[in-house]
Parts: C-alpha cells; structure tokens; sequence
C-alpha cells in the first residue's frame, strides 16, 4: 500500500482523541517531516487540537499572542486554497522575529497550511512543515501536496465524527457519472483524462463535478472526492 493508504487506513480505526493524536505523529514519521498541525474552532462550541509542536513552543506562542502577527493565521482565514509559507507575507518586523523564534523552537522554516472550512461556522487549520531547502520543499510539494489535502480533509471527518457525531448527516446519493468522475479524479487523472475515459466532453464532465460538489457540500473538488471516499461512496 503507499503512503497515503496506510494511514487513511490506520485513521479511519481511530475511536479517540488519543488516536487522532497518534495518528499525526504516524503521518509525521511517515512522510519524514518535521511537525503535522490539525488545530479546529468552533467544534461542538470548543476548539481540538492534535499536533507535534513542543508544550514549550505552545505555551510561548500563547503568552506572546503570535496569533496577532502569524502570517499563517492570517492567510487561512482570508483563503480557501493551501498556503505555502514561502509565498506568505513575512514583510514586517512582527513576523519576521516570529519566523525566526519558530524555526529555533524546531517548527521548520517550510509549511503548508490547508484552510477546511464546514458548516455551523466550523473552521480547521491543517498543517505540515519541515525544516528543509527551497529545493527539498519544491520536491515535496510537488510529489505530495494532493496527499496532504486529502489527508487535511479525512483528519477533519474523523474528528468531527469523534468531538460532534451528530454533526454528521446523510448525503444525498451521487449519480454513476457522478462517481466515476470522483473516482478517476482521486486516482490523479488530469480533467482531459477523465472525460477521454468517460467518452464525454469536458464542459459535461465540469457538470458531473459541479452537481457532486453542490450535493456533496464540498468547497472544492478535492474536497468532494474526500468526502465521497471516506463516506464510502466511491471505492478502489
């Protein structure tokens, strides 16, 4: 199984908190990273965090209120697409000498950071980063940012599903069409492929991918396909 199977696996087992917890520091050793973060709000009316930071680290960006001046915070709440550091806005003194306090705390001078936005106001944060190269991070990205998204959205599921149960609730069933198009899409076929296989045009295909996406309450199309596959949906 890849990478991405195994703890999809491994997750979809967690009754608990503590498995949660377990399973980010699994996804960080797998993926030889340096810290994973899903840090929730407004989750059953309180927030949920599971992540690798240092107590020490946490209790420092509390007492300064880094919060003001995190550039990350900042770019997850005006965004729905994964923020790369790199191209975040470090330009003022307040968040460069936060930078530089993270990466000697061991937070790793590279992230990626995956706004989740669900209903009821439900807003999470998902994060990995590492303390490597531009090149290394390029390299990294490039191989398995769509992992990490998807992983960003089946993490959030599985908590809701353990913090706010009844927050879960039935969706409406998908078409055929609609399946196969979420199907190849998560098996990484570009939007060409999958209407080559399907034999139809790729304005009817954007249809199928649109109509899932409005049944299905996904903000975007990789949110669809997450929410599809962990509801068991669609299947390999």
């Amino acid at each position: 199984m890849t990478k991405l199977e195994t703890f999809l696996d491994a997750l979809e087992r967690s009754q608990t908190p503590d498995d949660i917890q377990s399973s980010v520091e699994a996804l960080r050793d797998s993926y030889g990273i340096s810290n994973v973060v899903y840090h929730a709000v407004n989750l059953d009316g309180a927030p949920y965090a599971a992540l690798t930071y240092s107590q020490d680290w946490l209790d420092h960006y509390q007492e300064k209120q880094y919060v003001r001046v995190d550039p990350v915070v900042r770019g997850a709440f005006q965004h729905f697409h994964p923020q790369d550091w790199k191209r975040l806005d470090w330009s003022n003194r307040g968040s460069r000498n936060f930078l530089g306090e993270a990466i000697g705390a061991g937070i790793g001078n590279q992230g990626l950071s995956i706004p989740i936005r669900g209903p009821n106001g439900q807003f999470a944060l998902f994060t990995v980063n590492d303390d490597a190269s531009d090149a290394e991070w390029n390299g990294f990205i490039k191989e398995f940012q769509r992992d990490m998204m998807l992983i960003s959205h089946f993490i959030h599921k599985q908590v809701v599903s353990i913090v706010c149960p009844e927050g879960e609730r039935d969706l409406p069933n998908l078409s055929p069409r609609e399946i196969d198009t979420l199907k190849y899409l998560s098996l990484g076929l570009s939007r060409g492929q999958v209407s080559e296989k399907l034999k139809i045009s790729e304005h009817t295909l954007r249809v199928y991918i649109d109509s899932a996406r409005h049944k299905l309450g996904a903000l975007n199309t990789i949110h669809a396909v997450a929410t599809a596959f962990s509801r068991g949906l669609i299947a390999y």
